[in-house]
């Protein structure tokens, strides 16, 4: 079972997709990576999800990757004496560390760090931005603040601080019992919510140890200023658009959305776009056509992924936001503008023999037009280098660690598969011919070429590329 797609579908899983059934609709219909979001999810049900998954994808007979995404810090206001109170415009209003119950002047804010962090000027965004206070003094106990956008608040919203960076981990109690979970049930990626700064990305590599890739949700205005080091430490990178947009102007998100993928793909490590993709598909049968064309962008852009939320987990019709999402997909690669787009964007290869490896075979591949790219990988680093080249000709990878080909699964372009390590030059060209082949991505006649690491089995040392003739019985011919 093969995807005529480069790019990925990363779908939610919930109450609207949690029966096995369903979950192997929404493979079939084009999801690539299943998501499970710990916000909602306890540690029994996780191992539940993983082993549904994992039937499906012995159904299948494909590589599925499973991501854990991480809640983070919650920052959320205390609760309200006689019910939701209305914050006008010019008000004063003052959070405090005094549990009691609030009313329209104060309310209690559970959050010591919040107030270290706080400064005169800084905001205060409530209830996801709906409501925004401006801080006149600040203390280590109470912040006394001047409404600048009032409206209703009540019990325990949300509390974004964009202009303050809060000296506490992107990893809470909960979430380091959800990651060790997570990493028991062997799950491919661990999504971290709320990353600040690069220390938070190395405290979650220290516990995971290799076992899972470490995806880095960028929600916050304090990782843009430090982008390029959390990219560096991260495995893949999410452009989390939710929070984004509450903590930095709308007209922003944009133009953030495109430095931070090309930042990604500089730097060889997949990036997902998420929140709000076809949101009306949560009650309706069909997008509108802004989703439609917002999809597109980040298809044309070269993202690796795109993702659904709600619309599969929750809405009423799952698994057609995911055959939505497949069709657009699929007609803008179709599009004589989209290679031509990606070329324009690709990044020159590093200074290394494995680079060099894959942009010449890459290159070798659209001039001669071969019929695929085939890689052999242990670790995964040459697949994740040929799908950084972007190339025309469908990539196939052959790994012999499944962990491998699941967590390359997120990866634009490639097709993964569970194969035995090469033990010669012959069988390396034979095993990638037959399965070229009985993979449907080569027909007899047809030339691959081949890059793979000699001595064979051995990780991290691709040097050689090999062009081949896929002969009339699917191996390599002369």
């Amino acid at each position: 079972m093969r995807r005529n797609r480069r790019v990925k579908i990363l779908a939610t899983l919930g109450p609207s997709s949690s029966e096995q059934d369903i979950i192997e609709k929404l493979y079939r219909s084009g999801a690539d990576v299943f998501r499970i979001n710990m916000s909602h999810t306890d540690h029994d049900r996780l191992k539940m999800l993983v082993e549904r998954i994992r039937s499906v994808e012995e159904s299948v007979g494909r590589p599925i990757g499973i991501l854990a995404d991480l809640q983070g810090p919650k920052l959320r206001v205390g609760t309200f004496a006689d019910g939701p109170v209305q914050l006008e415009n010019g008000a004063r209003f003052i959070l405090d560390n005094d549990p009691t119950p609030g009313d329209v002047n104060r309310v209690y804010l559970p959050h010591p760090e919040i107030f270290k962090a706080l400064e005169p000027g800084h905001r205060l965004l409530l209830d996801d931005g709906k409501v925004q206070l401006k801080v006149i003094e600040a203390s280590g106990t109470r912040a006394v603040t001047e409404v600048v956008v009032g409206g209703k608040l009540s019990d325990r919203k949300g509390v974004s601080v964009p202009d303050s960076e809060i000296a506490t981990s992107a990893l809470t109690e909960k979430d380091h019992k959800d990651l060790v979970a997570a990493l028991d049930q062997k799950v491919d990626w661990i999504a971290l919510s709320f990353v600040q700064r690069p220390d938070d990305i190395a405290e979650v590599r220290k516990i995971t140890r290799g076992r899972a890739g470490v995806l880095a949700k960028i929600e916050k205005p304090q990782a843009i200023g430090r982008l390029a080091e959390i990219i560096e430490l991260s495995d893949a990178i999410m452009v989390a658009r939710g929070d984004l947009g509450v903590e930095l102007p709308l007209e922003q998100v944009p133009g953030l959305q495109k430095q931070i993928t090309r930042a990604a793909r500089r730097a060889g490590k997949p990036v997902v776009i998420a929140t709000q993709m076809l949101e009306s598909m949560i009650s309706a049968p069909v997008p509108t056509r802004a989703e439609v064309s917002d999809v597109a962008t980040a298809v044309f852009e070269g993202a690796d992924a795109v993702m659904l939320s709600a619309e599969s987990a929750a809405g009423s019709y799952p698994v057609e936001a995911v055959e939505t999402m497949d069709k657009i997909a699929h007609e803008v690669e179709r599009d004589p503008n989209f290679l031509a787009i990606i070329h324009a964007q690709r990044a020159e290869p590093e200074a290394t023999g494995a680079d060099a490896i894959s942009a010449a075979a890459r290159q070798i591949a659209e001039t001669l037009k071969l019929a695929a790219v085939v890689c052999y990988t242990t670790s995964g680093a040459t697949g994740l280098r040929a799908s950084r080249e972007r190339p025309a000709s469908p990539v196939i990878v052959l790994s012999p660690v499944t962990t491998t080909a699941r967590r390359l699964s997120l990866a634009w372009g490639l097709h993964c598969v569970v194969s035995e390590d090469a033990t010669n030059e012959d069988d390396m060209v034979d095993r990638a011919c037959r399965i070229s082949y009985s993979e449907g991505f080569a027909r007899p006649g047809q030339r691959i070429i081949v890059t793979a690491g000699v001595p064979f089995g051995t990780p991290g040392s691709t040097n050689m590329l090999r062009i081949a003739f896929v002969g009339s019985d699917g191996q390599g011919g002369i």
